[in-house]
């Protein structure tokens, strides 16, 4: 479903600039930009994910992860297409690497939403989560708002990459109880070559998000690309110069999508977590 985007301006009749996120795409019309979903239509940018839910269930919020938040309870957790990063190793690529014509989605309004919320039996709120929630902005920031609203103890959850500009970041955090946010390596070579991003937003996305909300950082450490106790050292340092107690979750890669590296060893892992360990409180294994 299409909607007009929010956080653009038009540049000419043909062009449009999206500062979403940090890509910061200049959109021909007819064109759609990095995320995938949004789309230059007539000198407009519209959203065409809007609604548009494409994965949902009932989960554990440990497997968010988020293991120093409300542990142990149960989140209604939803999900759309399409991401703004290209992950060489994405765990979801089935609806995080696809665009509208190839997704298998149901249209949910927000009220009908906040509604499954509410009456879904011993739940503590809703997750954005599965693919990059961020490029979902005009549907999560208005089901969010709603949810408070009608029900300001349900929690809202948000499973994020971090690559989001600082503005639409700000609107959105009042709203927000916590955050996930995938902490994909320490090197902008890395997320250049690997993600299709870059670091330092993601930086600014944990440095900003940790004054206002609970967070935790997650890190899969990828066999032979960003699996070296120095780059490990280097983001517990940062971290802990933030906040010592911020939880890290060092989570085991396996071979996916289009990278073929052989799985992290359970030897490394537990020589990072040491190695992190010097720095932060909390530091958890994943997906061992």
């Amino acid at each position: 479903m299409k909607k007009e985007a929010l956080f653009y301006e038009k540049l000419d009749e043909r062009r449009v600039h999206c500062y979403l996120c940090p890509h910061n795409c200049v959109i021909e019309e007819g064109n759609i930009g990095r995320c995938k979903v949004r789309i230059n239509e007539n000198g407009k940018l519209l959203t065409t994910n809007y609604r548009e839910i494409a994965a949902m269930s009932v989960d554990r919020i440990e497997k968010k992860p988020l293991k120093f938040f409300k542990s142990g309870s149960n989140i209604l957790s939803v999900g759309t297409f399409g991401c703004n990063l290209t992950c060489d190793f994405c765990q979801n690529y089935s609806i995080a690497q696809i665009t509208a014509d190839q997704a298998h989605s149901q249209i949910i309004s927000e009220a009908e939403l906040v509604d499954s919320v509410l009456n879904t039996r011993n739940n503590i709120g809703l997750a954005f989560t599965y693919n990059e929630p961020s490029i979902w902005y005009e549907y999560m920031y208005e089901t969010a708002k709603l949810l408070k609203e009608k029900n300001s103890n349900k929690s809202i959850v948000v499973v994020t990459n971090g690559f989001i500009n600082k503005e639409p970041l700000e609107k959105l955090l009042p709203y927000v109880d916590a955050m996930n946010i995938d902490l994909k390596g320490f090197s902008n070579e890395y997320y250049s070559n690997i993600c299709g991003g870059r670091l330092n937003p993601v930086l600014e996305t944990i440095k900003l998000a940790a004054k206002k909300v609970h967070i935790e950082i997650t890190t899969l450490l990828v066999t032979g690309e960003n699996d070296n106790l120095d780059e490990i050292e280097e983001l517990a340092k940062f971290l802990s110069d933030i906040d010592k107690t911020i939880p890290l979750h060092l989570a085991k890669y396996f071979p996916m999508y289009k990278m073929d590296n052989k799985a992290t060893s359970i030897d490394f892992m537990y020589r990072a977590k040491d190695m992190a360990e010097k720095y932060l409180d909390r530091v958890v294994l994943g997906n061992v």
